[in-house]
């Protein structure tokens, strides 16, 4: 439980890079923060594209990190990894006892992405796990940033503090600093230069 929120809070941030269509992998980027302002490290892994491994990927790759000790939060762009490979946020706040922050843009329409899984073509089986955890991951929450209002949902932290940490990380608009250079590396190694917002 984090008890006092520091400007040079140490933040893992992971986003997902580009991907074409026939790949069966997604690159995963991790970069580590402290706050906003300085970067101390950046990881990586590979998941499945539309599968079912993000989550024990991501694991290992925070389990394994020599800063794990000086981690005080985990932040995710959005729930999926690689398409639709769900998260399972609970999971991973109780296999590395760090609270788990999702920051999202825009507030997702549920109907239109439970309506996408079904398109996917998976299995009866699949989509309904899937389903249920997109459902897990709770509530989602707004806050504003820089007059802008962006979306979260938490597990193991207070929405106050969560959304504390999100404007501390967001130094240079509203994606926090930790998930916006997690993107542009994630973009800049696939793609040979970063292109667009995170």
């Amino acid at each position: 439980m984090i008890k006092r929120i520091k400007k040079e809070i140490r933040i893992l941030g992971i986003d997902d890079g580009p991907f074409q269509k026939g790949e069966k992998e997604c690159l995963v980027v991790g970069t580590i923060y402290r706050g906003g302002s300085y970067i101390d490290g950046v990881l990586s892994c590979y998941v499945s594209i539309d599968g079912n491994d993000a989550t024990k990927k991501i694991i290992e790759l925070i389990k394994k990190t020599r800063h794990l000790g000086q981690l005080r939060c985990i932040m995710l762009k959005g729930i999926s990894f690689g398409g639709f490979n769900v998260v399972d946020i609970k999971k991973i706040r109780k296999e590395i006892n760090l609270p788990v922050i999702v920051f999202m843009r825009k507030k997702p329409n549920l109907k239109e992405i439970f309506e996408a899984l079904r398109k996917a073509g998976k299995s009866k089986e699949e989509i309904k796990e899937k389903e249920n955890l997109i459902k897990k991951a709770g509530k989602i929450f707004s806050t504003k940033i820089k007059n802008k209002i962006i979306y979260f949902q938490i597990s193991g932290i207070s929405r106050k503090k969560a959304a504390e940490i999100i404007k501390i990380a967001s130094t240079h608009g509203i994606v926090p600093e930790p998930l916006r250079v997690a993107h542009m590396i994630a973009q800049g190694v696939i793609l040979g230069e970063s292109r667009g917002k995170a």
